[in-house]
């Protein structure tokens, strides 16, 4: 069955939404406006992942979700489900320019996209775009128009004398935004000289306290805490070296280099380094140059052409593989140049771009290239099936399960996305998955941070 026809698919193409830009967004750090779509627990507002009524093919066997043919009069897909209604509570994302539209002003000088020294470096697009604002939370501190003191009083009373009100500590930190946390954390220091996190630690245990302090520590201090343990100790935690660093805007990735380095005296790059080898290090070592073409840089045919051609000599068009020809393209494209590649690459050779790495990496390098490649696709069905990967098989995944529940659930529209591409994917609610492989606290943790009642 055509993509075409899902309702509302395909319809948008990569220029703005017409009418103008998106209305105002409320402001950052105060509760969503009221309404029966303003606040967790409620039904995605039209238009949402997936449409309602909406017919769909079955779930795609190779892995690259959401390769549809083009719609009418732009010669790429856009990504998979649908975009995000345009009145987003926080976290959106900046309209995409018109696709082959001419690029203002002058293009920036030509150079490469942070190819390690000797190794391959993708060539520079004709048009970097401008720069993406960095994820809520991931930016210079902000004060906000909000009043933390009423949520610290009851926190503070949920974990003072005898015994813990855990379904408080629940409420009260599973609905708030990044900056709200931040304001939250200030107002109990100085309302109780006392740290918030550490209270927390001092009453809770388990997966249920793992949660609780991710919401805590917000989403950039978490990345950087999530980095420092993967690659502390025995071994390497790579699918949350993956999580953390894939598909990151370049505003992203450099606070994230920045914050590593002032909480933990390191160089993230160079713990990096120690920690992987060969060309899987050479890999991240691109993706941490955060050199990625910037959100609004428009998808332009020859480049694209260029990529594809490239990307088939260094894979089916030789013997062995070029892996950082795939490398250095899929960690300095956007995600819709990367959607546009692999496209044009099916089109061209009858293979998708998903199977051809499948057949020529193995290990950390082919997860990665694959998340990169999955995300671009169709973000919403990615993260679905990073969630089933952290519930599925033998034992529960808790510590991806805790690390990516958190990580969606910042963003309001993407949960209720996510939510609607698992019940697409895999015929069942992402919560009732959550209660079958949860428990107690947590499992109420969990639920209340992809907005259900609890």
């Amino acid at each position: 069955m055509s993509y075409n026809q899902y309702p509302n698919y395909g319809q948008q193409g990569y220029g703005p939404p017409p009418g103008g830009p998106p209305p105002q967004q409320y402001a950052y750090g105060q509760p969503p406006p009221p309404g029966p779509h303003g606040a967790y627990g409620h039904p995605p507002p039209p238009q949402q992942y997936p449409p309602p009524g909406g017919h769909y093919p079955p779930p795609p066997q190779h892995g690259a979700y959401g390769q549809p043919p083009p719609p009418h009069g732009s010669p790429y897909p856009p990504q998979g489900g649908h975009y995000p209604p345009p009145a987003q509570p926080y976290g959106g994302h900046s309209p995409q320019p018109p696709y082959g539209a001419p690029p203002p002003g002058p293009p920036p000088p030509q150079g490469h996209y942070g190819a390690p020294q000797g190794g391959y470096a993708a060539p520079v697009p004709h048009y970097a775009g401008p720069p993406t604002q960095p994820s809520l939370g991931y930016g210079p501190p902000q004060i906000i128009q909000w009043d933390a003191s009423p949520d610290a009083q009851a926190l503070r009373s949920a974990m003072k004398g005898f015994g813990t009100d855990e379904k408080t500590l629940i409420r009260v930190l599973a609905n708030k935004d990044p900056l709200q946390i931040e304001a939250l954390k200030s107002t109990y220091f100085r309302n109780f000289s006392r740290s918030l996190e550490k209270d927390v630690i001092s009453e809770t245990r388990g997966w249920f306290e793992k949660g609780l302090v991710a919401l805590i520590q917000g989403p950039l201090l978490h990345d950087c805490h999530s980095l420092y343990n993967a690659m502390s100790g025995p071994g390497t935690k790579e699918k949350v070296m993956n999580d953390v660093l894939l598909s990151r805007s370049n505003a992203d990735m450099r606070a994230i280099k920045s914050k590593y380095q002032q909480t933990f005296g390191r160089s993230l790059e160079d713990d990096v380094k120690g920690d992987l080898s060969m060309k899987t290090e050479q890999h991240f070592v691109i993706v941490l140059g955060a050199t990625r073409a910037e959100d609004n840089a428009p998808v332009i045919p020859h480049d694209i052409d260029r990529d594809v051609m490239d990307l088939y000599r260094a894979g089916e068009g030789k013997i062995g593989t070029h892996e950082m020809i795939f490398c250095s393209i899929l960690s300095s494209r956007n995600d819709n140049q990367i959607r546009a590649i692999a496209h044009a690459y099916q089109q061209k050779f009858g293979k998708s771009l998903a199977e051809v790495i499948r057949k020529e990496f193995n290990g950390h390098m082919k997860d990665a290239l694959l998340y990169q490649l999955n995300h671009a696709a169709d973000k919403y069905m990615h993260a679905a099936a990073m969630l089933e990967d952290a519930m599925a098989g033998l034992g529960t995944k808790d510590h991806l399960l805790v690390g990516r529940i958190v990580k969606y659930h910042w963003d309001r529209t993407d949960i209720a996305n996510i939510k609607g591409a698992f019940q697409h994917r895999y015929k069942t609610s992402l919560a009732k998955r959550i209660k079958g492989e949860t428990s107690g606290d947590y499992e109420r943790l969990m639920l209340a941070c992809i907005g259900e009642p609890i």
